[in-house]
């Protein structure tokens, strides 16, 4: 149970100091740092792209973006308070991971303004946060089904996992608000350069309805490693004495069915919000007239690139939200075996069957890939693989178990799938988004240096113009008579 592995971006090289000018020399060491930490970003992309996929280092990126990301906001507010002008208009050169692409080579393109590499650099550390949180739950493997895991050793890797959820929230957060932000303030320096006559084209990843539905992904699958944390120790219990009945330290089965209930929406959701560009028949058209035809009279400048969003996320989304209405299916049925009493029997076995069916058929949806398909691909695939199998194994250990309750105890007719449906509660939030709080700019307006060296010049200011009350002003005796300076 692992959350969305994301292909990062690469990045074409950039030195501020061609687009920026420092009348002033004030932030000229600031300009070469700030492109010292893009070019430290640009490497490690291009070393994690070359990397295999179980030694990528994703906390070094977070920590190179950590560096590099205050260092941009500072560059935004010297120029948005004219303290910096711009020479001309930089040209930041993406490879958006998003988009669906041929041969999956994710196309790059050009894009200006300092709001597409704002909104760019923040997509690849909400990437490299979800990618770590994966990674950390990747480590701990299936450790609640060990059985010869000790009670400590099981604590630690809940809290690790616990983490693994933090890190999801957050990055929830960061996209949400890259998506309601973010662009914005992309999108009105988008008209701006349009209206300059520039090229300004608008890709998946620039798209406000598909960053709200990572969000959305973030969420849910946070909430589904919660759900994992949830069951680790009755799970560990139940590795003995699978099946019913369930163990005395065994949360509620319908409120983990109402969790992944609820994991199922968030999924359907994301599925629904990212499928909203490039969802006309016109797409690949637009796609093959943008790639081949140069814009040269601006008349397709405010044209976006009719792509969309790359198959592999939509099957991912497509795939959770099978599966976890399927789980819940299966708790519900879990639930009415364990507190229904011999009246729900008949439910019970209703419910667990109709999971069993959705799990079966997920299985068969991925009993073999594409010829064409990625290791990484292949590697989700054989997860996806294994998780259905486990699950399928539980969910048929339950419907033996309450079926031959119910065929030798209670004697219940079991109801048909539509009757089932109507049964079913409304899904629970168990875990929250983390709002983002924008990093203060390393220089500039609002950084920290800049607060005190303003407070300073204020200081200095007042001790100037300080007035000594025992001291007589210069003319002031030849003046004192009355009538001084009346002139008549």
């Amino acid at each position: 149970m692992c959350s969305y592995l994301y292909e990062l971006p690469t990045t074409g090289a950039v030195s501020f100091a061609d687009a920026c000018v420092d009348a002033t020399a004030t932030f000229t060491a600031d300009i070469a740092e700030a492109t010292e930490a893009r070019a430290n970003l640009r490497a490690a992309l291009k070393e994690s792209k070359r990397t295999d996929q179980g030694e990528k280092d994703y906390l070094r990126l977070v920590k190179v973006l950590d560096d590099y990301i205050p260092k941009l906001y500072g560059l935004l507010a010297c120029i948005h308070h004219g303290e910096i002008s711009l020479k001309v208009e930089p040209i930041f050169s993406w490879r958006t991971t998003l988009s669906s692409g041929v041969f999956h080579n994710s196309p790059r393109i050009n894009i200006p303004t300092f709001s597409t590499e704002l909104i760019f650099s923040s997509l690849t550390y909400a990437f490299s946060i979800s990618n770590l949180a994966r990674s950390i739950v990747h480590s701990l493997g299936r450790y609640e089904t060990d059985r010869a895991i000790s009670d400590t050793e099981r604590k630690a890797k809940d809290e690790k996992l616990a983490f693994a959820v933090t890190l999801l929230c957050k990055a929830a957060g960061l996209y949400e608000y890259i998506g309601k932000g973010c662009l914005a303030e992309w999108e009105r320096e988008r008209a701006r350069v349009i209206s300059l006559g520039m090229t300004c084209l608008r890709p998946p990843d620039l798209s406000r309805e598909v960053v709200i539905g990572l969000s959305k992904l973030a969420l849910a699958d946070a909430q589904s490693l919660a759900i994992r944390k949830l069951l680790s120790k009755a799970a560990f219990e139940s590795t003995l004495t699978p099946g019913p009945p369930l163990p005395k330290s065994h949360p509620s089965p319908a409120l983990v069915a109402k969790l992944y209930l609820e994991c199922a929406s968030l999924y359907s959701s994301a599925r629904s919000l990212v499928k909203t560009p490039g969802a006309s028949k016109g797409a690949s058209k637009s796609k093959m007239k943008l790639s081949f035809r140069k814009d040269k009279d601006g008349s397709a400048a405010s044209e976006d690139t009719g792509e969309e969003v790359a198959l592999e996320l939509r099957r991912y989304l497509a795939d959770e939200v099978a599966l976890h209405n399927a789980l819940a299916h299966k708790w519900l049925g879990v639930d009415a075996g364990e507190h229904g009493g011999t009246s729900k029997g008949g439910v019970s076995v209703g419910f667990l069957e109709w999971a069993k069916r959705e799990l079966e058929e997920l299985r068969s949806s991925h009993t073999s890939g594409g010829m064409m398909d990625s290791e990484r691909e292949k590697e989700i695939r054989e997860r996806r693989k294994a998780r259905l199998q486990e699950e399928l194994q539980t969910t048929g250990t339950f419907l033996v178990g309450y079926k031959k309750m119910n065929d030798t105890l209670s004697f219940q007719t079991v109801p048909p799938q539509s009757e089932l449906q109507g049964m079913i509660p409304a899904g629970l939030m168990a875990v929250s988004i983390k709002p983002y709080t924008k990093p203060i700019p390393a220089f500039g307006p609002g950084s920290v240096e800049y607060m005190r060296r303003q407070t300073e010049e204020l200081e200095l200011l007042g001790s100037e113009h300080a007035i000594d009350p025992t001291a007589t002003p210069e003319g002031a005796a030849s003046k004192s008579y009355a009538g001084a300076e009346a002139y008549y």
